[in-house]
């Protein structure tokens, strides 16, 4: 069901904080640098956790390992932070990468992993309304209905269309995003590429700060989140 915990489902959450308990005997919540949705994958997410037990990282990094299977879920590392170092409100850049297979055939191996878009795709228009959107703007109708943030304004810092063979790579990167805004812009993007919309089409959906002007919200299978920065990293 995404990162965090739900009721009425497994959650990347809820498979760490049991994990963990198994292996310290303490109750304690996961706090990661962003929530994904369900279906969305996450190939380098940043999360913290305040335990008492005296571990070693990388004894924990193991433990941990060990108690969370078979959940499709791995600590690639673990290390000790600063008691005021926080995953989520410390991260300064949330990287995100999308991925589309533009191609008639079914997917075979990249089920579940990539957006399949049979009709050809105008990568080069595509990029030319990423362009429109970078910067700092009202996404309101790139933002779900259901999103808690207090407000639609963000800086979309990259958001790039890069084409190898029958595969399209949308990344952005920005501070924070908006519940479904990396998969609302990339649904309009593809618009763009199989000619229905224009560049200009995009720009004004952006302007118009209304949800009902979105084309289209891509699925999630695509979606990886890559990458979190912070002020004391390279």
């Amino acid at each position: 069901m995404g990162w965090q915990r739900q009721s009425h489902g497994p959650s990347v959450q809820q498979a760490l904080e049991d994990a963990i308990h198994a292996v310290t005997g303490e109750r304690t919540a996961v706090h990661a640098a962003g929530r994904t949705d369900a279906g969305v994958h996450g190939l380098a997410m940043r999360a913290h956790v305040d335990i008492a037990k005296d571990i070693a990282p990388f004894r924990l990094m193991e433990a941990i390992n060990a108690r969370i299977r078979p959940n499709p879920v791995a600590v690639l590392a673990c290390v000790t932070v600063a008691d005021d170092w926080h995953a989520r409100f410390s991260c300064i850049r949330r990287s995100y990468e999308y991925r589309i297979v533009n191609r008639r055939a079914p997917l075979t191996h990249e089920a579940g992993l990539a957006w399949q878009v049979p009709p050809p795709l105008d990568e080069g228009a595509m990029a030319d309304a990423a362009g429109r959107l970078v910067g700092r703007h009202d996404f309101t109708t790139f933002r779900s209905v259901h999103c808690q943030a207090d407000s639609p304004v963000r800086t979309l810092d990259l958001l790039s269309v890069e084409r190898d063979g029958v595969r399209l790579f949308i990344r952005a990167a920005a501070r924070s995003f908006l519940h479904h805004q990396v998969r609302s812009m990339v649904g309009c993007l593809a618009l763009v590429g199989m000619g229905r919309w224009s560049p200009d089409d995009v720009e004004a959906a952006l302007h118009a700060r209304d949800r009902a002007q979105l084309g289209l919200n891509a699925p999630s299978d695509g979606l990886f989140f890559v990458r979190a920065d912070y002020p004391d990293e390279a």
